[in-house]
């Protein structure tokens, strides 16, 4: 059963959670879940690291006394091994207490059977070895982190009670093992309320403080849990390519196939009609000159339609307009075609790289495509600058919106074919519009 706003559980709960936000983030930061979660990361770090900096010392001390056998190289790799072990852990640590978004390093590449192959793998990955740098770095952090949160912690709470332990503990009111009744402890309370009050307001501030200062050490944590034990960055820009290569293959098979369907479809289709009626149209030109005359008009309006398919065909492949003029040219013809009025702006010192030119060109010419199937406006412009290293594009419409790239559409492909070459798109098109469509492209010109 869905359970709405009115029910009064979820509706106290949502109450509660509205009057917390309602207060200043410094009052709510030593409540959040997310200062705890930070807290608890801080105090686990310390035996952990304690653990983990054990184990690699010792291992790789070992594995370097033995290298004198033939049993320090696999100690070592195995010591290695162990550390990428330890990693997976801290980072499910870090996932889950510091919410860090952290993709796993690259995997091994064992190429070969047997254990030298895969001694020579653990040997040649560099996560292997930033791991077991982790391990040692994380030691001396995790101590001094450990040390200072704690520190402001306890002090912050225990000034903060203050009040509390000099009513408990009749010691603090300089009556040690008596108790107070009555009129003697307002008494001891008011001879000493400059000092209570002032320790408690410094515990508040900073009992206050200690979570931002904890969430300071935390950003070490961070910085170091993703430097060392996530992806580098080559390798994460390899797998970048990798990807974006799969993409530009499937995008350019696309294309093939689609120029095939058309011409088969189209301009192939037409071309063999013609053959069939020029051929019918001999036969016919001895017999009955008028009805041959009748079939070679419309044989003729026939090329006419091919090669007007054919022109598109070629202007869809690579447009002459665009190679010889540019994109202001070529972008005012894609305009001119648009089933609404379209404002063309163009401001560019020079012409970018011919494929981004290209990229450019059909991105543009897909969105303007889209505005004339499904978005019922008006009227429309198209905007291109240059930002610095950019190629910046901007599409809007005061059509109905609510333009998605949800996967299957083909704003998703257009963002798949922009991201191929390092491209964004960003779509802002709500229900009702305007919509607005932003491509930023790399300008290598």
């Amino acid at each position: 059963m869905a359970t709405t706003y009115g029910d009064s559980r979820y509706g106290q709960e949502y109450g509660h959670r509205d009057g917390r936000r309602r207060l200043p983030a410094g009052l709510r930061a030593p409540f959040e879940a997310r200062h705890w979660r930070e807290l608890g990361y801080v105090l686990l770090s310390l035996p952990i690291s304690v653990l983990t900096f054990t184990y690699a010392v010792t291992m790789v001390s070992l594995g370097v006394g033995l290298l004198v056998t033939f049993l320090g190289i696999p100690v070592m790799a195995g010591a290695l091994a162990g550390c990428r072990g330890l990693g997976a852990m801290e980072r499910a640590r870090a996932r889950a207490l510091l919410r860090v978004d952290l993709s796993d390093p690259e995997p091994l590449r064992v190429r070969g059977n047997g254990l030298m192959a895969w001694t020579g793998a653990v040997f040649k990955s560099g996560s292997s070895w930033r791991q077991l740098l982790y391990a040692v770095l994380h030691l001396p952090w995790a101590v001094f982190s450990f040390c200072v949160a704690v520190t402001f912690w306890v002090y912050g709470w225990a000034m903060l009670t203050y009040p509390l332990w000099f009513w408990v503990l009749p010691v603090y009111a300089g009556q040690d093992g008596i108790q107070l009744y009555g009129d003697e402890t307002h008494s001891v309370y008011l001879d000493n309320a400059f000092e209570i009050g002032t320790t408690a307001l410094l515990g508040l501030l900073v009992t206050l403080a200690t979570p931002w200062i904890v969430r300071a050490l935390t950003m070490v944590d961070r910085l170091m849990v993703t430097g060392l034990l996530g992806p580098s960055r080559l390798s994460a820009r390899v797998v970048e390519l990798e990807s974006d290569r799969g993409v530009v293959v499937d995008t350019a098979a696309a294309d093939l196939r689609r120029i095939e369907r058309d011409l088969h479809d189209g301009a192939q289709a037409r071309l063999v009609n013609l053959a069939m009626d020029l051929g019918l149209a001999k036969e016919k030109l001895t017999e009955d000159p008028r009805a041959a005359a009748r079939m070679v008009d419309e044989a003729h309006s026939e090329v006419k339609t091919a090669l007007q398919e054919l022109r598109d065909l070629a202007r869809g492949i690579h447009p002459a307009v665009l190679t010889d003029r540019g994109l202001d040219a070529a972008l005012s013809s894609v305009a001119s075609r648009c089933t609404v009025p379209v404002t063309v702006e163009v401001d560019l010192p020079s012409r970018p790289a011919p494929a981004i030119e290209g990229i450019a060109y059909f991105t543009v010419s897909e969105l303007l495509q889209n505005i004339s199937k499904h978005a019922r406006a008006r009227s429309a412009s198209v905007e291109v600058w240059r930002a610095e290293s950019r190629l910046m594009l901007q599409v809007t419409d005061d059509g109905v919106g609510g333009a998605d790239t949800a996967a299957g559409s083909g704003l998703a492909g257009l963002a798949e074919r922009l991201g191929a070459v390092d491209g964004v798109l960003v779509v802002d098109s709500p229900a009702g519009g305007p919509t607005t469509v932003t491509a930023e492209l790399p300008w290598r010109g």
